[in-house]
Order: structure tokens, then sequence, then C-alpha cells
């Protein structure tokens, strides 16, 4: 006679074993319909699952996380069927479910095209128009394999055979498709209406490039029509904001072969990359930062002992000189803890505030690269505070106030919070772990802050806040870290003098804001679909001139404005003046000044924006007054107001 709990803490008695769904009828018709799985005393299961003692249950729905995962996950399954319904000699491989959406491998002797695709999205609809029932079945590895070679799905067996003889599995069985899969599904394909197939790839069986090459087609599965069609617009807006093609647009940086993942800065991407830095620098001034300097290329010995060698060799450039063994440094941390070494440091010295605009290089994967966004020589905001522990908390609140006004000056005011722990393969004690990760969490839960755990995500000496960005379509964006390290200062032999006159190690607390310069300036060029705020736009005021009789004073006001320390260009083509209004605008200039014989008569300029909108005559005192106090409130327009 299972109880059953349910979240609200309301229990129910059943005389015999009794199914989620059953459960879910109990509750009422409406939830019994839209019910598409549950959790069992924590473990996802599908709505068939049967409870025979009492447990904690909580049904899932599609308003739910989980719920999305079942559908995509089962929207994979729907995608297959449909293959295999077209393309009966198409072989199934993996499925999973990915972010946003999902991807299934076929082996196919034919190369599915984007016909095919519509075809296939076709296929789905009716299926699951017909609410096809999903049903769960266990059966032995040996008769799986059997199963599946007498329906010659050759990789499918493959797989199988490679599990332990004794293992149980699970099939899904959708009309005339079976599956193996773990599960759990969604009860019926009547659930599973709002998707679209994306695209093709190419992949190898087993990631192995030495095996057979799949096909992969890459889906996306939304809970309602009013996501999946806002899904498709953000995908739509991303690749208008593609920062590679509005960098070539506007002339900012480029990428060659001969140097991968290193950028090559043109002026006016250095104009706003040097922006970012000068902002960075006087901000970290402001808070009580001294700016350091630390070598490019150090002995190997350092990184073996910190540790890195170990965790991130692979990714690290080496070189040889003098039979001794070198690497460009992957991050700055060590270099710092050279810093702090020099000299007998006291208790009073503590917290001491360390920055390093710190030039950087990692041997990422080619496959991996990406324009700006994933480079493999990058500079950070890198920062470290050597502290004792009672400041823990104190420095992490501080650091998160500035962060939060550095975001916000960029634009960005919704923060995501995630505290990871202690991963499986790390160094330092439990009791060094304990009191790290209840400092950042303390520090969080004092600034009221909603956060999620993410348990065993922390770096291998140390927990670390991740603070991520939201932009204007939706999209994530992991930047800023604050990590406590009680490993790293001891293994470099890093100590101060405490009150009482005894030797201790340092809590070495990791920093950084933006991350890497490089990447940050990418989010910034898709946030602002190259649209700077003022502050940040490599030409701030483009001068245009009518005719070539205000030449003179198109240059005199240009020095004028350049003087004030505003970048400040002229125009003076012998174009037509709409010409030029149109490719300041497509260079994305914040201000554009008309000079016409109306203009210098009257000693007033003629102001319109990059969005068109006209301001008229102003006199240039407002002008200036207006963009300084535009620049210095980032992001404020005074200029329209």
């Amino acid at each position: 006679m299972p109880s059953i709990t349910l979240p609200d803490g309301s229990q129910r008695d059943y005389k015999d074993a009794v199914s989620v769904y059953d459960v879910a009828s109990d509750i009422g018709p409406g939830l019994a319909k839209a019910a598409l799985g549950g959790f069992i005393d924590g473990e996802l299961v599908d709505t068939s699952a049967v409870m025979e003692n009492d447990a904690q249950l909580s049904i899932v729905t599609s308003r739910d996380e989980q719920g999305l995962h079942l559908i995509r996950h089962s929207t994979a399954h729907l995608m297959a069927q449909a293959v295999k319904q077209l393309y009966p000699e198409a072989q199934v491989t993996i499925g999973p479910v990915i972010e946003d959406g999902f991807f299934y491998d076929f082996a196919y002797e034919k190369s599915f095209t984007p016909d095919d695709l519509e075809a296939i999205e076709k296929r789905m609809a009716e299926l699951a128009k017909n609410a096809i029932p999903i049903e769960r079945s266990e059966i032995s590895r040996n008769d799986a394999v059997a199963y599946f070679d007498s329906i010659s799905e050759d990789y499918k067996a493959e797989i199988i055979r490679d599990i332990p003889a004794e293992e149980i599995l699970s099939l899904y069985k959708q009309d005339d498709f079976t599956d193996l899969c773990r599960g759990p599904h969604v009860p019926h394909t009547g659930h599973l209406g709002h998707f679209k197939l994306m695209k093709l790839a190419g992949a190898y069986w087993r990631g192995d490039s030495d095996n057979a090459m799949l096909q992969r087609i890459y889906g996306t599965a939304w809970a309602n029509k009013k996501d999946l069609k806002a899904h498709l617009h953000n995908l739509e807006e991303a690749e208008k904001r593609d920062h590679r093609k509005i960098g070539k647009q506007l002339d900012l940086f480029h990428l060659q072969d001969e140097a991968p993942g290193m950028v090559f800065w043109h002026p006016d991407g250095w104009t706003i990359y040097q922006a970012i830095e000068q902002y960075m620098r006087q901000r970290q001034h402001e808070q009580g930062y001294k700016e350091v300097r630390t070598p490019q290329v150090v002995d190997m010995s350092l990184w073996e002992k910190s540790g890195h060698a170990d965790k991130f060799g692979d990714d690290m450039f080496t070189i040889d000189v003098d039979d001794k063994s070198f690497a460009l440094k992957p991050m700055n941390c060590p270099c710092h803890v050279q810093l702090f070494n020099q000299g007998l440091r006291s208790y009073r010295e503590l917290p001491l505030r360390l920055a390093e605009f710190g030039s950087c290089h990692r041997n990422e994967l080619s496959g991996a690269l990406h324009g700006i966004m994933r480079v493999r020589g990058f500079v950070q905001d890198d920062g470290h505070i050597f502290c004792t522990e009672d400041q823990i908390q104190q420095e992490s609140a501080i650091f998160i106030d500035f962060l939060h006004s550095v975001y916000k000056d960029f634009g960005f005011t919704e923060v995501i919070y995630r505290l990871s722990t202690r991963p499986a393969n790390r160094v330092g004690s439990d009791e060094s772990w304990d009191k790290s990760e209840k400092a950042l969490a303390d520090a969080l839960d004092a600034k009221n802050l909603d956060w999620k755990e993410l348990p065993g995500e922390g770096a291998f000496y140390g927990p670390k806040i991740e603070f991520s960005l939201k932009d204007c379509i939706g999209r994530v964006w992991q930047c800023g870290t604050l990590q406590v390290d009680f490993s790293m200062p001891e293994r470099l032999d890093a100590s101060f003098v405490d009150s009482e006159g005894e030797r201790r190690a340092p809590v070495m607390l990791h920093r950084a804001i933006l991350g890497s310069f490089e990447r940050f300036l990418g989010i910034l060029i898709e946030n602002y679909e190259g649209k700077m705020p003022l502050w940040l736009a490599p030409t701030q005021v483009r001068i245009i001139n009518i005719t070539d009789k205000q030449q003179d004073f198109c240059k005199n006001l240009e020095k004028t404005l350049a003087d004030q320390g505003f970048r400040a260009h002229s125009d003076l083509r012998n174009e037509k003046i709409g010409l030029k209004i149109r490719e300041a605008t497509l260079g994305r200039v914040p201000y554009m000044i008309v000079i016409g014989d109306k203009e210098i008569e009257s000693g007033k300029v003629s102001v319109r924006t990059r969005d068109a909108a006209e301001l008229g005559p102003m006199d240039l005192d407002t002008l200036v007054s207006g963009l300084t106090l535009e620049i210095t409130s980032r992001g404020r327009k005074p200029l329209e107001d």
C-alpha cells in the first residue's frame, strides 16, 4: 500500500502499485494530459514507471527544465523514425540531446540534402500528429544484440556488444521504430509538435577519424510554438550579429592561416580594445589594485610545481632552450605568486591586490577556434588578491560589487551566478575546500543573489563563482570568475608574518571580470550589432561638409573636438552628402555633424545620429557637454533627450 508524497508535502495512499501517470490522473485530468515524466525519489522516469513502495514523486510537464529535455530526447527518436521510414537502408547510431535541441547520426550511402531535411521534417510532423504511444520494455544484452543484428542495425549491435553481458537494457518502441535507449521519454509523439531541422554535418563513428564518416542531422525542439519561433528569431539575430562578419564590415580585425588563433587588430578595432583596457585600468586603480607585468616565457619547473603542467600540459606551447624546457604562459597566477614572494610580507600588507593585463597563450584545437571568441593568443584582465582567511568573504563581497558596476557600464544588467564546487581530481585538503566553498556561498548570500551550485565543476585548486551575462537576444556568456585557492600559495612557498609573528601561507583569490579581452570584445560587437556605445566607438563623431567651401571650418571643428578628447574625424571627399551620411551610418558612427553655409553663418552645427534621428542645429558648447555626459554616463543619450 504505497504512500506517495508530493512536492507540496501532501500524501496520497494507494491500495496497489501505482504509476506516475496514475497519480497524475488522480490529481486531475489536466495534469494527466500534460505529464511528460516524473521524479521518483529524485530519479527521472517515464510516466509508465510504477511505484510499489512509499516514494516521493514530482510530476514533470513541459513547463519544467527536465520536461524540455524529455521533449528534445524524444524528438531525436521521432526524427530517427522518420528517417527509417523514408530511407529504410539508413542505419541509426546515436542521438543525444544538446543545448537547445538534439542531433542524430546516420550511416547512409547517399548524402542527405536540404530537400531530404524538408521531407524528414514533414514526416516527423505527421508522426507527431498521430500521437503514437512510446512504450518501454527491458531486454537482456545478448537478446538485444540478436535483435539489432536481425534488422541490420550494425552500429546499434556494436554499441550493445561493448556493454557487460549481465546488464539489462531498455528499448523504446513507437509503432514501427524501436531504439536502444536508457530513456526516459514522453508518453506519446503528440507532445512533440514544435521542432525544426537545422543543418547537416559529418561526424566520425565514435569520434574516431579511422572509423566511417556518418551524416549528422541537427534539430531544435521546444515546448510550444511561441518558444520555437522566438528561438528561430534569435538564431537569425545571432547570424546578423556575427562578430566575424561585422568585424570585417567595420574593418576592426582579421585572422589568417599564418597565425592561427591570433588576432590582427586594425586601427578601429584596436581603438575599441584600448578604450576597454584604459577603462579597466582606471577602475582597478580606484579599487586599490597594483598593476604589474610578468614574463611571457617561464621555466616548466614553475608550472610543474604549481600543478598546471599536470592539468594543462597538453594545452601549453613549449620551447627548449639550453637543454631546459620553457612554456609560454597559459595563465598568470604562478607568476603573481613570485611577485608576492619578493621580500618578507606582513599581515598589515594584506589584502594585496595585484592586476595584470596578462598576455596568455593556449594551444586550443584548431577545430575549436572561433573568430576572436576562441583564440590561442589572448589577454585577460587578470587579478589576484592575497589575503587572510578572515578576509575572504569581505574581499569576495567587494569584488562582486566591483564586477556589477563594470558590467553595468558595458550595458549588461542581468547576471547569472553559479558556484562550482570541488571536482574529483583536485589538490588541497577537504577542510580547506569546506572553508573556501562556504566563504563564496556566504558572499553570494550576503548580497541576496540568486545562485545555483555546479557540483564538481570547480578548478583543481579551489571552488569558484562563475558570473555569466545575458545579452540583448537572451544568450548567456560566462565571463567573470572568482576562485578561492588555499593550495597554490603553499605549493609555491608564499608566506606572510601574522600578528603573532608566525609565518602563514596567504589565501589567493583568482579573479577576472571580462575574462579574455578578445572574447569580451566579440561579445560586445554581437550584443550591440557593431553599434558601440559612444565611449567605445572608434569614431565618435563624423564631420561631413556639403561643399568644398566648408572644408576649413570642418578641419577646425575636428581639431577643436579632438583637443577636448573626442574621436572626431572629417569626411571631406568630393562626394554627395547622401553618400557620406549613408557610409557613416553603415560604419555605425554614433553622431554625424553636417556642415553647410547655413551652419557656418549661424555658428550652430546640424547633428544627426546613426539611427537617422535628426537632432537639429545646436551650438558647439551644447554638443560638447552632451557628448561628455553621454561618455561619462556610459549609455545615456542626453543629446536626444
